[in-house]
């Protein structure tokens, strides 16, 4: 038992605790939000980094619309008295009660997702608990990654490639929103490498095919990863960049696979999808982002902008075969036309030109930005009551 008041520790986008029922509370308001539905069949899915992010509203969309059954996986940390656990632990409880008082099937591993160890652990529990698998979602993000075959640890960069990379930013240091600089030297080639080693498609491959050495692949199989093109503003520390680099591997990888004998002879499928920006904890990382999504919120505003549950939804109907797949040239499912909207990425465009000005008009969703990076936490939640005490040391789900 750990009975605390739990007071945020936060330096500019830095959050370093959680608050549990804040934590809870988002993934009840996301699970609200998402239109439930009944019927239809209730496939056996395994979402690596379901505690977070897309993997978080794919996993919540797949439960309440679709009966989904099966496996969550992540790497959190507990609550040790002196900090809290992490956010991702309490959203994982969370979905877990939901779980359970709708009736579910679905039971949620923490682990190291790259380790063998790990896919051992998850992959036990498919067999023993589920059997064949008809959607593998991989959505990790992590700074390391160990590789299992040699021991190397690869660590990711945030970096432009060929020349650095000078542009405006938000800086919440401040009583209030402020635009800043930024200036990031360009990544080398070793940094560019690790970088792929971590975000790109060599561990996604490594689970496609220990699913496949366990007999683990169900017929249709489908098997999607994550991934993000975004603007031309932001393009030279992002797409042109070393998680660029990353992306373009995780893509040339959902073609391997496609194609590969793991999958071709179940008719199993393989892409990568190309979501719209949002507000999480991987993307508030990355330099000038928050002054772009920012521009973009002011721009769309409330009702035009759409979460990662809007497009989540979007998403299952098409995988479902609801909808039709909506495929680039390049195969890639495509959710994110309402950001890459012409007219809309000119009124940023314009914004960006005059940051100064820009944040002037864009002063709310800068605040509007910092609220949904506190909300990651559990902070800032409407009916939250952090002025009382509350248990900090909430139990992992047991498994069956």
């Amino acid at each position: 038992m750990s009975v605390r008041q739990i007071e945020p520790k936060q330096r500019g986008f830095l959050i370093v605790n959680s608050h549990p029922t804040g934590a809870a509370a988002t993934v009840r308001r996301t699970w609200q939000e998402i239109p439930a539905q009944d019927g239809g069949r209730r496939p056996v899915v395994l979402v690596l980094g379901h505690s977070a992010g897309y993997g978080l509203a794919a996993l919540l969309t797949g439960l309440r619309r679709h009966g989904i059954r099966g496996v969550g996986v992540a790497f959190e940390g507990a609550d040790n008295g002196r900090r809290t656990a992490t956010a991702g632990w309490y959203r994982t409880a969370a979905v877990a009660d939901l779980v359970q008082e709708s009736g579910g099937d679905f039971d949620f591993v923490n682990a190291d997702a790259f380790s063998d160890e790990g896919k051992k652990q998850v992959l036990d529990l498919v067999e023993e608990s589920y059997g064949p698998v008809d959607y593998l979602i991989y959505s990790l993000a992590a700074p390391r990654r160990t590789d299992p075959a040699t021991g190397t640890v690869h660590h990711s960069v945030l970096k432009p490639l060929g020349a650095a990379y000078e542009a405006p930013a938000l800086d919440f240091s401040g009583p209030a929103p402020a635009v800043s600089r930024i200036r990031l030297e360009a990544g080398t080639e070793e940094e560019k490498q690790a970088t792929v080693e971590v975000m790109g498609g060599a561990d996604w491959a490594l689970w496609v095919a220990a699913l496949a050495e366990r007999s683990l692949i169900a017929p249709g199989f489908t098997t999607l990863a994550l991934t993000y093109v975004g603007s031309e503003v932001t393009a030279p520390v992002y797409r042109q960049g070393t998680i660029g680099a990353a992306k373009e591997h995780l893509e040339a990888t959902a073609r391997e696979l496609a194609s590969s004998p793991a999958l071709a002879p179940v008719g199993g499928r393989a892409f990568t999808v190309v979501a719209g920006a949002a507000v999480t904890q991987a993307s508030s990382a990355i330099p000038s982002i928050a002054l772009y999504t920012a521009f973009l919120r002011t721009v769309l505003g409330d009702e035009k902008f759409r979460s990662p549950a809007d497009q989540a939804v979007e998403l299952w109907e098409q995988l479902e075969g609801r909808e039709p797949l909506a495929l680039d040239g390049q195969g890639r499912i495509r959710l994110d036309g309402w950001e890459l909207d012409e007219t809309v990425q000119q009124r940023v465009r314009q914004l960006w030109a005059d940051p100064d000005q820009g944040l002037l008009t864009a002063r709310a969703g800068a605040d509007w930005f910092m609220s949904q990076v506190r909300e990651l936490y559990g902070w800032g939640v409407a009916g939250v009551d952090y002025n009382s005490a509350v248990e900090a040391d909430i139990p992992w789900p047991t498994s069956r």
